[in-house]
């Protein structure tokens, strides 16, 4: 038999006026393609996970706005758009674009942009 986990379960969502203060930035200028948007992050959970450093999951709100990112080589994330639209651009060529109710995968190592179409709230889960 297995021991139930020592961890608590962790309840986020919509409103974000239920969380804790948010996390405040912009994308850093260098990166910048559009705008210079407003971002804000609930991260809910950081939690070990077996060889990963870390998993990391909560909630992200953004201005419009468009900027580079590049994943870390063991860094990957899913995340669901609740509200708002938004673009994720390769490099290799072409996007994918979700609105609220879908999800995008960006694998580890991707380089590309973000850009957001209309304010987003997106749910996230990283891990790193």
């Amino acid at each position: 038999m297995t021991a139930p986990h020592s961890h608590p379960l962790t309840r986020f969502g919509l409103p974000e006026s239920t969380l804790a203060t948010p996390e405040l930035s912009h994308p850093q200028p260098d990166r910048l393609l559009q705008g210079n948007p407003l971002r804000e992050t609930w991260n809910c959970v950081e939690s070990p996970v077996g060889g990963a450093q870390a998993l990391y999951a909560g909630l992200w709100r953004c201005e419009p706005g468009h900027w580079r990112i590049a994943m870390g080589a063991t860094e990957q994330e899913v995340f669901t758009v609740l509200a708002g639209r938004c673009r994720v651009h390769s490099d290799a060529g072409g996007f994918q674009e979700a609105a609220a109710g879908q999800s995008i995968y960006i694998p580890a190592g991707f380089t590309g942009s973000f850009e957001v179409l209309e304010t987003v709230t997106k749910a996230y889960v990283i891990l790193e």
